[in-house]
């Protein structure tokens, strides 16, 4: 009697055993695979955990435009640029006629006849200083006034230690560096060689002004100019001679935007 009493309490044991086992294989399994199925809605219903966005970069600011072009252009919409010569009285805005190149050589900011004129550029260059050669012009006033201060460049000194140019534009800065500075002919540049639309031409113009050996020529040796760089010429009268012009060159070297 008391073995068969052993028996059907060891068989109860034993189911007791078996149920507990399952029971816990199913709670593992049940937090083995918890929130499956709404990872799946998720990756139906397009919710799913989106991936961190890297930080954004702060955007430069844009430069800052120290001459007030909207009250220039009100006054006269022929003015699109301004340029300064640091170290003389070079500081004025640049005028184009888009109809009449003479018009500024005797012509005020504000259309007044009078000789000083204005600085200007011809319509043969675009206003955006991206044609290989920009000639800018002033006249040489006995007053100091206009380009009369670029003639400080026959100093060798003044030569060496004053070489920036900078041109404002409505978005931009543009840094030159000057390279050379001498005494030329009455030629029209532009016209004389084709408004340098052909690289080879321009190179050649570059060769001619940088290896010339003149008393009245300064040359900087170490800025580098080639086809492939924009440069300006400024223009002035020399003297009382009609048919010789001093020029001042300079290479762009950077932009500010």
């Amino acid at each position: 009697m008391k073995k068969k009493v052993l028996i059907a309490v060891s068989i109860v044991i034993a189911a007791a055993a078996v149920i507990c086992a399952v029971i816990g294989i199913r709670e593992y399994l049940l937090q083995k695979n918890a929130g499956n199925e709404y990872e799946e809605i998720r990756e139906e219903v397009g919710t799913g955990q989106p991936e961190p966005e890297p930080e954004p970069e702060p955007e430069a600011p844009a430069v800052e435009i120290p001459i007030d072009f909207a009250s220039l252009q009100a006054r006269n919409p022929d003015v699109y640029a301004w340029i300064t010569v640091p170290g003389t009285q070079v500081d004025y805005p640049i005028l184009q006629s888009a109809s009449d190149n003479g018009y500024y050589l005797d012509h005020t900011i504000d259309g007044e006849e009078k000789p000083e004129g204005s600085i200007f550029t011809e319509n043969y260059n675009s206003k955006d200083f991206e044609d290989p050669n920009t000639v800018i012009y002033g006249h040489n006033m006995k007053n100091g006034s206009m380009f009369r201060t670029l003639h400080d460049y026959m100093d060798r000194a003044f030569f060496d230690n004053n070489k920036d140019v900078i041109i404002y534009t409505p978005d931009a800065i543009r840094h030159y560096r000057i390279f050379a500075a001498y005494l030329y002919d009455n030629r029209h540049i532009l016209e004389s060689y084709d408004y340098f639309q052909d690289p080879a031409v321009f190179q050649g113009y570059l060769n001619e002004v940088l290896t010339q050996r003149d008393m009245n020529a300064f040359i900087d040796t170490q800025t580098a100019v080639g086809a492939d760089d924009k440069i300006i010429t400024l223009s002035t009268c020399y003297g009382t001679q009609h048919s010789v012009r001093y020029l001042v060159q300079a290479v762009l070297v950077s932009i500010e935007k």
